[in-house]
């Protein structure tokens, strides 16, 4: 265990996105066969959040606040909104529900 907590899903994790625009019935990338990390279609914690505040009408690179000086942003500069996940049109009255996996290790310096 260790000061990391209990030593599942380190660098890859899933979670359940449903309703809102939110394309349903698909899974959205995998981890590997332990469930260690995410291999296929990773999703940084930037664009997970440029997602969502798409999905809630905001655009991620105007969400500013100014803090010590300079502006700061939710999605910092990176974040791009993951348009695979997005439904082509809202239609029907259910939940539309996606899983996807999240990379939490930092891919943009890989």
């Amino acid at each position: 265990e260790g000061k990391d907590g209990r030593d599942h899903h380190p660098f890859g994790f899933s979670m359940w996105l449903a309703g809102g625009g939110v394309r349903g019935g698909m899974t959205y990338g995998a981890t590997d066969e332990f469930g260690w990390d995410a291999i296929e279609n990773r999703v940084h914690v930037h664009d997970l959040h440029a997602t969502i505040l798409h999905l809630l009408g905001l655009d991620h690179e105007r969400l500013t606040y100014h803090h010590a000086g300079r502006d700061f942003r939710l999605t910092d500069v990176h974040g791009s909104v993951v348009t695979e996940l997005l439904a082509a049109a809202r239609t029907g009255s259910g939940i539309a529900s996606s899983e996807m996996t999240i990379q939490t290790r930092d891919i943009y310096d890989s």
